[in-house]
């Protein structure tokens, strides 16, 4: 098993610095000093410029001819595009998943639920527990590359939901999880995608502050 020590560098950099992108601790505009990030992370510029163009290929970094490169800023559009992708593809996911759900792992999504409703008004503890949830359902579908575009998209619903609602965040009660999960104990797998492919597009129409309506 692959350990986070056993990574190449440039996998750990462009790790560490997706994870502050998406939590809003770098935020949109942003320049990154590839000196300081190779000092940082007691690397070459090599692995530094590896690891900018890994971000870059995640929509995360935008590089800037003279410029730089900088961590990249959304618009409402692109917001609205991976609601509609993740909503799309997780249906997809989920019908290919069902008929491996056990109640073992309706058990285990159920848990999540139960600890992003513990999270009160901590939106990084909520969202932690949401990814779960969505993970645990979908992951039995067996089908490795829709997985990893459906965390990569998750990702970035993260990221909107931390730029743009940290400061008047109100966790949600997750009711669409429960009619899910009773769903599909029932095993009625259509009112579960439907429900699914509903849920997953809240992010998306909901309109951003202007603060953070600036484009990538």
């Amino acid at each position: 098993m692959t350990t986070a020590k056993d990574e190449p560098i440039a996998v750990r950099i462009s790790r560490a610095l997706a994870e502050r992108i998406i939590s809003g601790g770098l935020a949109a505009g942003s320049r990154l000093r590839q000196d300081a990030i190779a000092e940082e992370f007691g690397a070459s510029h090599v692995p530094v410029r590896e690891a900018f163009r890994r971000l870059e290929a995640q929509g995360l970094v935008a590089s800037e001819p003279r410029r730089g490169v900088r961590v990249a800023g959304f618009s409402p559009d692109e917001v609205r595009e991976v609601a509609e992708m993740r909503a799309a593809l997780e249906v997809l996911a989920l019908r290919h998943a069902a008929p491996h759900l056990t109640p073992a792992i309706l058990d285990r999504a159920e848990a999540a639920t139960r600890a992003g409703d513990r999270a009160g008004g901590d939106v990084q503890a909520w969202e932690e527990a949401n990814r779960a949830f969505h993970r645990l359902l979908l992951a039995p579908c067996g089908m490795p590359r829709l997985l990893k575009t459906i965390d990569d998209l998750q990702a970035a619903s993260a990221r909107f939901l931390f730029a743009g609602w940290r400061a008047e965040w109100e966790a949600p009660t997750d009711r669409d999880h429960r009619v899910i999960l009773v769903a599909l104990r029932a095993g009625d797998i259509d009112t579960a995608a439907a429900v699914l492919g509903r849920h997953v597009q809240w992010v998306g129409n909901r309109p951003a502050p202007a603060a953070n309506r600036h484009g990538g």
